[in-house]
């Protein structure tokens, strides 16, 4: 393993880093009263990652076990407990664990603790993910419904694959 090719050219530097204080309002707040945080969008970072900070409700809530084509995932759980899927078993992340998840890797996450809990989810490359979970907020939000067809559509959309 090694360096990759460099990707700035400069000799002195610049000014270009992006800041967001701890509290900044979140970007979604869903009908669960769980919210996210976009701390860095792949747009904000030329496509190399993106990073989120994932607060969520009390109320038991969470996907169910998928994978991703495109992009590998991370979890680190910041407060309470999260139930972490590796793929084989659930396992009760606390503040401090970690699990990472390659390309095609089956995962999930839930909190089923009672408790709020807040985690860190990073993704690489930076895909645009930022539709996908506006798209569930506002569905959990409205009432809104999807034919399965355009469940179908849209999870290819933003590479989801259900398990």
């Amino acid at each position: 393993m090694s360096y990759p090719e460099a990707r700035y050219d400069g000799q002195t530097g610049e000014i270009s880093a992006l800041y967001r204080p701890a509290d900044a309002a979140p970007e979604l707040v869903n009908s669960a009263g769980g919210s996210a945080s976009y701390l860095a969008t792949g747009a904000s970072t030329n496509g190399q990652f993106g990073l989120y900070r994932w607060n969520m409700a009390a109320s038991p809530n969470g996907p169910k076990a998928h994978f991703h084509k495109t992009i590998s995932e991370s979890f680190f759980v910041l407060s309470g407990t999260v139930r972490l899927f590796n793929g084989e078993r659930w396992v009760d992340a606390r503040p401090g664990d970690f699990l990472y998840v390659p390309e095609g890797g089956i995962h999930a996450f839930r909190n089923e603790s009672g408790e709020p809990a807040s985690m860190l989810i990073l993704f690489a490359p930076g895909a645009p993910r930022e539709p996908y979970f506006e798209t569930l907020v506002e569905v959990g939000l409205t009432g809104r419904t999807l034919t399965p067809e355009e469940w179908e559509e849209f999870y290819l959309r933003h590479d989801t694959y259900w398990t």
